[in-house]
């Protein structure tokens, strides 16, 4: 699904120069779980903001499939955003004056072929919240709307930003269990970044980032079950 050639990126010049990746080359299979990890500063944010065509690098080749993204104009990247990406961000964004359904709705709005927001809300299990509004919600609740904002278009991948960094463990488990049913039912590419460890151990395969490179890509001998992991 993605190809990385030598994938760079900097901000800034002279002194002042920040290399926040350095040389990534990575391939994502379709279908895929894979669990980005690293701490604060390891390049693992720029790498998903890149992969979403949120940002551009500065060196090397992105692709997605036969499309390639390096260098593509704002045009092409909104589009790539709309068509084949959704995105599930620490802090929910949701908007509070609108219901759970109409948050996802207005999503469903974009794309020509979106899932029904009854169906999407039925595949995170929200589907009795659906006219409650997010301030009525648990933060648990609040992310899984989220997914189901992003699962809604029905995108070929799900770009994943620290989805649990702002909830409790217990909290965390139901948000992972919802995007491993995602994966497993609809078959959709996920991509975790996350500074949780423990995390990994649900993912098909495991990328380690550290100064912005790759410092070990690792494949779990099994999947753990979300019910045994803890932090």
């Amino acid at each position: 699904m993605f190809r990385l050639v030598a994938l760079g990126k900097t901000y800034g010049e002279g002194a002042a120069t920040v290399h926040a990746l350095r040389e990534v080359n990575l391939e994502v299979a379709r279908g895929e779980f894979l669990v980005m990890l690293g701490p604060s500063g390891s390049g693992k944010s720029t790498l998903l903001n890149l992969m979403g065509g949120l940002d551009r690098p500065s060196s090397g080749e992105l692709h997605f499939g036969a499309q390639r993204l390096d260098g593509a104009d704002d045009a092409t990247l909104t589009r790539f955003r709309r068509e084949h990406v959704g995105f599930v961000f620490q802090f929910y964004n949701l908007i509070p004056s609108l219901t759970v359904w109409e948050n996802v709705a207005l999503v469903a709005e974009l794309v020509a072929h979106p899932m029904p927001v009854d169906v999407a809300l039925e595949q995170v299990g929200l589907a009795d919240r659906a006219q409650h509004f997010p301030s009525e919600i648990s933060g648990g609740e609040q992310q899984r709307v989220a997914i189901a904002r992003a699962v809604v278009k029905q995108p070929a991948v799900l770009l994943c930003d620290e989805p649990t960094g702002a909830l409790d463990c217990e909290t965390g488990k139901r948000v992972l269990q919802t995007l491993l049913s995602i994966h497993d039912r609809l078959g959709t590419t996920v991509v975790v970044i996350t500074h949780n460890a423990v995390i990994a151990d649900l993912a098909d395969r495991v990328v380690r980032l550290a100064d912005g490179r790759i410092a070990a890509i690792e494949r779990p001998a099994r999947r753990a079950r979300v019910e045994d992991i803890a932090w």
